[in-house]
């Protein structure tokens, strides 16, 4: 499988299991309505644990812009791959919303809230104010892409090829980057719903914003830059305080 394959399918699986939770959660006569935030917040880890095996061996599965963006600032990844990658997961954060669409159909078309179904899709602001939105966002990816890089998760030399060497990581050893997600969830996502991933909040509100969901609302559009923004500025801190401290 090549890197911008794994990227997609990486992404796609991410966002079905990721968003899955939230439906699962959030929507009607599931079997797991109302079980609260620590179930979504686990399910989050599980998605990206299960993202991560699946590109792990090909791409070093970045399966978030924010790290793809992080990896170039700190010399780690070329510009040509680090748009492969993007493109691959926005692509990929697409068709996963589109699944968790299909796959809780019969529950979106019974549910009467439509806050709680563009919440299935993409995050949104516990309490009105984009500025500080932003600052959590930021906060949270920093802790994310500043983790990561003492995990030394798969770097992807110049050329493409993924290194494997010291930086390679057996399935097994992606746990800790789930426990990593669960616990920023847990511990930060509180203010902003912790998108820390700006394609898998902006591809699907893309895709809300497109499927004939029934009862639907806007997609919140005037928000929708600070789960974009704040976590590629968080991504940009961490590389520079990355370099600044091991260049």
């Amino acid at each position: 499988m090549n890197a911008f394959l794994a990227e997609l399918l990486g992404t796609m699986v991410l966002v079905l299991l990721g968003n899955g939770v939230v439906c699962n959660v959030l929507l009607p006569k599931t079997k797991g309505n109302n079980s609260g935030w620590i179930v979504i917040t686990a399910g989050w880890g599980v998605a990206v644990f299960v993202g991560a095996c699946i590109a792990n061996a090909a791409s070093g599965a970045h399966l978030n812009p924010a790290l793809t963006l992080a990896k170039f600032v700190a010399g780690k990844i070329g510009f040509a791959k680090a748009i492969e990658y993007m493109v691959a997961q926005f692509i990929g954060a697409m068709l996963g919303a589109m699944l968790v669409y299909f796959f809780y159909k019969n529950h979106f078309q019974i549910s009467k809230s439509a806050d709680d179904k563009l919440s299935c899709f993409c995050t949104s602001s516990a309490i009105a104010g984009a500025s500080h939105a932003f600052f959590c966002e930021a906060i949270g990816t920093f802790v994310l892409v500043f983790t990561i890089f003492q995990f030394q998760l798969p770097l992807i030399a110049l050329d493409g090829v993924a290194k494997s060497s010291e930086f390679g990581l057996g399935a097994m050893d992606l746990v800790p980057v789930a426990l990593l997600v669960f616990g920023i969830g847990l511990s930060l996502g509180g203010t902003t719903g912790y998108a820390i991933n700006p394609f898998r909040d902006l591809g699907p509100r893309l895709v809300h914003h497109l499927l004939p969901i029934p009862g639907k609302r806007d997609s919140d559009w005037s928000y929708a830059w600070v789960p974009v923004a704040g976590p590629f500025a968080g991504a940009i801190l961490a590389a520079l305080l990355y370099r600044l401290l091991y260049a």
